[in-house]
């Protein structure tokens, strides 16, 4: 499996899918949810709250609305208090790469879970995430795993872990 990391906006990152880091009841307010949602448009939310709410560690798939990827895949990584732990990120991550597989898609981009809203720690998030894509095997479609990242010390993290692991 291939690992790409990016300092980006995740809505600019060329991908079959976009993963949105969500809450299990799969409204969009703030961080990369807003942003997908301001760019992609509200049908988004509107087809995920349809979706919900979903236990936290799943994955839901949506249109694109008006972004350039095929599916937005909602990954719940908190629930309504938006805590966030190491659990709830593994699992979503998991999760997140079975599904985009299933739906038949060849690369993914996807944030750091869970560090924004939900304040979980950068360089614990890297090394979960960065392991996870490692030690994901039997993908039949799934060949890339883009990570858009915010700035250059989630940027540098997530490097760090890759040349690690």
């Amino acid at each position: 499996m291939d690992i790409e990391l990016v300092k980006a906006d995740i809505t600019d990152v060329s991908a079959d899918g976009i993963v949105n880091a969500a809450n299990n009841h799969l409204w969009m307010g703030a961080g990369v949810a807003g942003a997908i949602r301001r760019k992609g448009g509200e049908e988004i939310e509107r087809e995920a709250v349809a979706k919900g709410p979903i236990e936290i560690g799943q994955v839901v798939e949506t249109s694109a609305g008006r972004l350039p990827h095929r599916f937005v895949l909602h990954a719940a990584v908190m629930g309504q208090d938006l805590v966030t732990n190491a659990g709830y990120i593994r699992v979503a991550t998991q999760n997140t790469l079975t599904f985009a597989d299933k739906l038949e898609l060849k690369s993914i981009v996807m944030p750091a879970f869970g560090t924004g809203v939900g304040r979980f720690p950068i360089d614990q998030c890297a090394k979960i995430m960065i392991q996870e894509v490692k030690r994901f095997s039997g993908a039949r479609q799934l060949q890339k795993v883009i990570f858009a990242l915010f700035d250059d010390d989630t940027l540098a993290a997530f490097e760090k872990e890759r040349l690690r692991q």
